[in-house]
């Protein structure tokens, strides 16, 4: 027969000074407090009264009351918002009051904290946006566009710059889950995104091709690459060329590439299509691409590239080449930024409507947020830009 030991009771320095003993072996609140409370034989000296705050509040509360009792016995009814506990913002604070703590934080100087806001709600009012380049002419418009169009509904961005590097984008979008962000807007090209979709978080795809559930906007690459070389064709070009995507990587380049070739098929004339490597892309430096693409082609009277910056290494080669720009070879970029009407000569390009895109991307945005269907892919029409060098 096995001796049974004492039950060795556990003992923290925070138990020191109550009784009892059964609440220190398990969970047990009722020993707890029976042991340990002691009843109040004093009279009502230690109650204070009402604040004024107070009185005045239950002033108000009793006028409306009043009015409720003259309204048959209700007030007022909500019938938009469905009841629930966070469903309604805070409650009724007095003018006068409002004023005193908004002085208060403008003598502090006091900035409220985002994260610390969001924490008390299901999202903040931050939307990410991941670009792979900063720099780069189209994201720096695209990035100016998407902050306009928040700051109109209220939003604030929170960029990130990914350098192309899928992990980083990645990194990226689980640092904006833990922000609680409202959406995303998704500028990059490598990283999936099928993982977040559970999160019922909405990913804007910005011209970026993606088959998943994420709202897509993209422009017409295909009408673009077609109203390019049918400028080219119109300003008597017969052998065209095509600086577009890069190898192995499905980018809406190859879309504006399709175009291109659909165009110059139904011409008769020679298109021509050259793929950068990945390097490249990432540098964005194009000369070495671009001056091994002349070399190889030198029967090429007209050039289409496939982004403005570019076209404007372009115009720096053929510099360097001798070549003169429009009177022996055209170009025409894509994209329609700052740089195109810089250079010289000014670049015809393609305009891509990306102050629109930008204000769609934060719209669905918020239309989704607030329940609401939007569509899962829009294509926006684009435009030729004619300028000087074509």
């Amino acid at each position: 027969m096995r001796k049974r030991g004492k039950r060795r009771m556990k003992s923290f320095e925070q138990w020191n000074g109550f009784e009892g003993r059964i609440w220190k072996e398990e969970i047990n609140v009722r020993e707890f407090i029976q042991k340990n409370y002691k009843p109040y034989d004093g009279d009502e000296k230690f109650l204070v009264g009402p604040t004024e705050n107070t009185n005045k509040l239950w002033g108000k509360l009793q006028e409306l009351q009043k009015e409720e009792r003259a309204k048959g016995g209700v007030l007022d009814m909500e019938t938009e918002v469905v009841s629930g506990l966070t469903a309604y913002g805070p409650g009724y604070i007095s003018e006068e009051t409002r004023k005193k703590v908004t002085q208060a934080m403008q003598e502090m100087n006091y900035q409220p904290n985002e994260l610390a806001r969001s924490l008390a709600k299901a999202h903040s009012n931050t939307i990410g946006v991941i670009v792979p380049h900063i720099s780069h002419p189209f994201f720096s418009k695209m990035i100016s566009a998407l902050e306009s169009a928040a700051a109109k509904r209220g939003y604030k961005i929170l960029l990130c710059n990914s350098k192309d590097q899928p992990e980083k984008e990645t990194e990226y979008l689980d640092m904006f889950i833990s922000n609680r962000v409202t959406g995303v807007v998704m500028a990059s090209r490598d990283v999936q995104i099928e993982k977040f979709h559970d999160l019922k978080i909405p990913i804007v795809n910005f011209e970026r091709e993606e088959n998943t559930e994420a709202i897509t906007i993209q422009c017409d690459n295909e009408q673009g690459g077609a109203l390019a070389a049918s400028h080219l064709a119109d300003c008597g070009c017969c052998h065209l060329l095509h600086f577009g995507g890069i190898v192995g990587r499905d980018m809406p380049a190859d879309r504006r590439a399709d175009g291109f070739l659909r165009v110059c098929r139904e011409r008769g004339i020679e298109g021509e299509v050259l793929l950068s490597d990945r390097l490249s892309y990432g540098s964005m430096h194009y000369e070495s691409y671009i001056e091994k693409g002349l070399l190889e082609h030198p029967e090429t009277d007209g050039i289409f590239a496939s982004s403005d910056l570019i076209a404007a290494q372009v115009l720096q080669r053929l510099y360097a080449m001798g070549k003169r720009v429009p009177e022996d070879i055209k170009v025409v970029g894509f994209d329609d930024t700052v740089i195109a009407g810089i250079t010289t000569p000014s670049i015809t390009t393609i305009h891509q409507p990306i102050e629109e895109m930008s204000e769609l991307s934060i719209a669905y945005i918020d239309r989704r947020r607030k329940g609401e269907m939007v569509p899962n892919v829009t294509t926006m029409p684009v435009s030729l830009v004619v300028r000087d060098s074509a």
